[in-house]
This record gives structure tokens, C-alpha cells and sequence, in this order.
């Protein structure tokens, strides 16, 4: 089984109404259920608004640091999932379901392990 990262892209700005956003979040907890039932989930998380990120960049023997990401975007990787699939058209049948349960486009990407 190959592991991949299932990439949630979200829009700048606030989060939408309550009304909108519950029944999204129900159908999003559906969609992990039933990945949990299926032994494909193995975690799942959010991340915080691109403005609380600090960049370090290696530049002549030195390390940068700067706040936030190097490039502005209408949208962001907002959250993820990984998940184990047999393939990558499995994969991209989860990620299929995902976005069609929190209506945000969704990037299918293979891990691997070892040394970069």
C-alpha cells in the first residue's frame, strides 16, 4: 500500500457561515468514517491561516527567516488527510469524494520515505 496526501485548497479570507459550513463539516466526517472503515485514513489535519507560517530559506550560508509564505495566492493548503491506497486511481477515488463533501478543490500527491 502506498501512502498519499490528500492536499484541501482553500480560499483567502474567512471561513464561510455556519450555515454553510456545518453541513460541509458533516459530510467531510462521512467521507473520513468511511475511509477509517475502509483501513485507507491515517490522519487528518488543519492548518492554521498562512500568515502564522515562518519561511526559513538556506541563502549563503545563512538562514533566512521570514513570516508567512514566499507567494501570495487567492487560495492555500488549508488542511490535509493522508491516506493508504492499493494505487493512485484508488487515491484519487478518495479524493473524489472529498471534494465532492467539502466542495474545495483537492491535490492527490504520493509520499515517499527515505532521503530527499
Amino acid at each position: 500500500m502506498a501512502r498519499y496526501m490528500l492536499g484541501i485548497y482553500q480560499p483567502a479570507g474567512d471561513p464561510p457561515p455556519p450555515e454553510i459550513l456545518e453541513p460541509i463539516m458533516r459530510d467531510l466526517e462521512q467521507v473520513n468514517e468511511e475511509m477509517r472503515a475502509a483501513g485507507a485514513w491515517v490522519f487528518a489535519a488543519g492548518l492554521h491561516d498562512p500568515s502564522t507560517a515562518t519561511v526559513l530559506r538556506a541563502q549563503e550560508g545563512e538562514v533566512l527567516v521570514t513570516d508567512g509564505p514566499f507567494a501570495e495566492g487567492k487560495e492555500h493548503l488549508g488542511g490535509f488527510t493522508i491516506i493508504e491506497a492499493p494505487d493512485l486511481d484508488a487515491a484519487l477515488e478518495w479524493g473524489r469524494k472529498l471534494a465532492r463533501a467539502i466542495t474545495l478543490p483537492i491535490e492527490v500527491r504520493p509520499l515517499h520515505f527515505g532521503t530527499c
